[in-house]
Order: structure tokens, then sequence, then C-alpha cells
């Protein structure tokens, strides 16, 4: 089985033209067998077969170096509820230079993903409980990164209500999503503005693996965020800013 999923793993990031080593590979094997293990008591995923994590996880996560070629850089990249940990584990895993912080609501989640960072031996990584509209707020956290990234399910509108306060001023948000987005995007297109933001493009990708239709809304960050905002906790999703 470890044979057969760093082949496969291999063929993904190679198309990529991302090279990993076998330690890289190791990591990614590991991280694989914890998820599928800790799956079997905590919901973590639907997704477990090792072909589908392998293309709708992994792969899927890496696709941002199709956006931002230079990320094995010393950049801050904040991971805004990650989950199982995507795509933050994984970019951290092929681009180790990244500092990544991973933010997710659920403390059950935030062990589990503690929990891989000490297996894996990673370092400048982090995993912190919260709710994004508590840390946005917060100093130590507030536009202090380079890059923000979600596969979060939420209104576009919502979801940069949750990740722009993060972003330095020059810095990017990466929201990946599913299927047709313009409408979306065309919707939320004043409120991210209201945030600082501006939606630069539509980037559309699709994994041979995984069969599906997939895009990146890339948001440049060009002004601070007002203090307003994030505002208190619930509201965003209840009152998406238009």
């Amino acid at each position: 089985m470890e044979n057969q999923f760093k082949v496969l793993m291999g063929e993904g990031s190679g198309r990529m033209k991302i090279s990993l080593s076998d330690v890289q590979m190791e990591q990614f094997y590991r991280y694989y067998e914890m998820l599928v293990e800790t799956n079997k008591v905590m919901n973590l995923t639907a997704i477990t077969e090792m072909k589908d994590v392998i293309a709708k996880h992994f792969l899927d996560s890496l696709a941002l170096i199709n956006m931002e070629k230079n990320l094995n850089r010393e950049a801050a990249l904040i991971d805004v509820g990650t989950g199982a940990g995507f795509p933050g584990i994984p970019l951290k895993i092929a681009f180790p230079k990244l500092k990544v912080t991973l933010l997710d609501s659920l403390n059950k989640r935030v062990k589990f993903l503690n929990q891989v960072i000490c297996d894996l031996g990673l370092k400048d990584i982090s995993a912190i409980h919260g709710r994004a509209e508590d840390f946005g707020s917060d100093l130590n956290y507030r536009e202090k990164y380079d890059y923000c990234v979600s596969r979060a399910v939420a209104n576009l509108s919502t979801l940069s209500e949750y990740c722009l306060p993060f972003v330095k001023v020059g810095g990017v948000f990466f929201a990946y999503k599913s299927g047709e987005v313009e409408e979306e995007a065309k919707a939320a297109g004043k409120a991210v503005q209201m945030l600082g933001g501006k939606i630069e493009s539509i980037e559309k990708f699709s994994l041979v693996e995984a069969e599906a239709e997939r895009s990146f809304v890339v948001i440049k960050k060009n002004t601070s965020t007002a203090k307003k905002y994030p505002r208190k906790a619930g509201m965003p999703s209840k009152e998406p800013l238009k």
C-alpha cells in the first residue's frame, strides 16, 4: 500500500512540477495513515480511499503552486477553517520554508492537527483553536500574513470577512472553490472592497485524478481592513456584507 501511495503521489506532484524528497513522501504517507485511522473515531473527512485522499485533499491543496510559483520561501501563511489540515499541512510538507498557522473552531480537530505536526516533525507550524472573527481582531494575528488560504465552505462574502483581516497589505487571499463561482464572486465584489481587498482573478483548474472542476478566487489586499471588521462571532455568516 505504501508503495502504491508513493507512486500515485509522485505522479500527481510531478505533473505540478513539485519534487518531493523521500522524507516528504514519508510525511505525506504518515499523514494519510493518521487521517484514515483517526477518522474511524472522529469525523474528519468523508474521503478516505487512498487515491481520493491523494487527489481531492493532497494534490488539491498543492494546486496553489499554479497561482504562486515561489511558495518555498519564508512567507507567513494562515489556513482559516483548516478542518483536517487542508490545504495548510500539505503546503507545509511540500514547501517547508513556509511559516504556517492552522486555525479551526473545533478543539478536537486542533488536537489531531497538533498530533500530526508532532508525528511528522514539522517546524514553524502551529494549530490554534478559535473562531476567525476573534483571531482576526487579535493584533498578534491581524494583518500578519503574506497569504491566507481557505477551503472552507462558505459564501465568498462571508469567507472574505473571515480571511482578509489576517492578510498584510500587499498580501493575497486565495479561496479554493468548487464549480461555477463567477456569480458568487461578482456578488461579493463590494464586500471584498469594504474589507480592503480586490478580486484580481478567478483561475480554474482541474486535477486529472479528481475529475472535478475547481477554482481559485484570487483576492489582493490593497488597504488595511477597517477596525470594525471582522464583526462579532456569528455575524459574517448570518448577515454577509453586501
